[in-house]
């Protein structure tokens, strides 16, 4: 009988499966600071086994400064909800310019969330589920922090990890050079100084090339540029047309 139902089409599944959405890989551009945000939740190690404190943190994806962060006891969409407020209020993003980029986790889809981005007129996108690459800027991050030297084990109370972390995105925005950005600071990029730093450079290396030309085999010394166009996905230029973020 099965395999006279075989020949005729007549054998499938017959009970009910689960339809999973098709999500949409994020395509996302960003030229210039402040049009393109990234944010995520981290946990940190508390005292004991099994207790963590939580570590919200925006980054800016062009300039990669930190505009945000917080050190929490939970995970809240109210807490995330007044956070990201609070970021885009200080930095005074004019309605309609910014995207803010997130994964798929209960906070960030959170309604909370969505009216206030909704509100204040900021566009939202998200990862695709399981896919740690529609986030890059952001687990890069918290890579940074969690294998700086120093970071503790275990946070012994709240008030431990906010003067560490108060510590540590001080020097992640105005120290450390960062490889992405032409070796220059965040806070360098974020504020518009990028051009006149390299410019400098440049010159400190003219001058070395100058005095000791013999030194450089192939020809004279130039800076890094700094990239002009940062991309979370980067479309297939010969099928897709770049789109602007803002």
């Amino acid at each position: 009988m099965y395999r006279i139902l075989e020949q005729e089409g007549e054998t499938r599944e017959r009970r009910d499966q689960a339809i999973h959405p098709v999500y949409q890989k994020p395509e996302l551009l960003a030229t210039a600071p402040n049009q393109l945000w990234s944010w995520d939740i981290t946990k940190l190690r508390g005292p004991v086994k099994w207790n963590y404190f939580q570590l919200y943190v925006i980054i800016d994806v062009f300039s990669r400064y930190v505009t945000g962060w917080m050190v929490a006891e939970r995970e809240s969409a109210e807490l995330a909800k007044t956070f990201i407020e609070e970021s885009i209020q200080k930095h005074e993003i004019p309605i309609g310019q910014l995207t803010i980029h997130a994964d798929r986790g209960k906070v960030m889809r959170s309604k909370h969330v969505a009216f206030l981005l909704d509100d204040l007129g900021v566009s939202r996108t998200h990862s695709r589920p399981y896919v740690s690459n529609d986030n890059p800027y952001s687990e890069s991050q918290f890579r940074t922090l969690k294998y700086r030297p120093g970071f503790p084990d275990r946070f012994g109370c709240i008030q431990d990890c906010r003067a560490f972390c108060q510590e540590f995105f001080a020097w992640y925005n105005d120290q450390h050079c960062h490889s992405g950005i032409a070796l220059l600071t965040p806070a360098m990029v974020h504020f518009g100084q990028a051009r006149a730093v390299l410019a400098q450079r440049q010159l400190i290396m003219d001058a070395a090339y100058l005095a000791h030309p013999e030194r450089f085999v192939r020809k004279a010394p130039v800076v890094n540029p700094l990239p002009e166009k940062v991309w979370i996905n980067k479309p297939d230029s010969s099928t897709t047309t770049e789109r602007k973020t803002h």
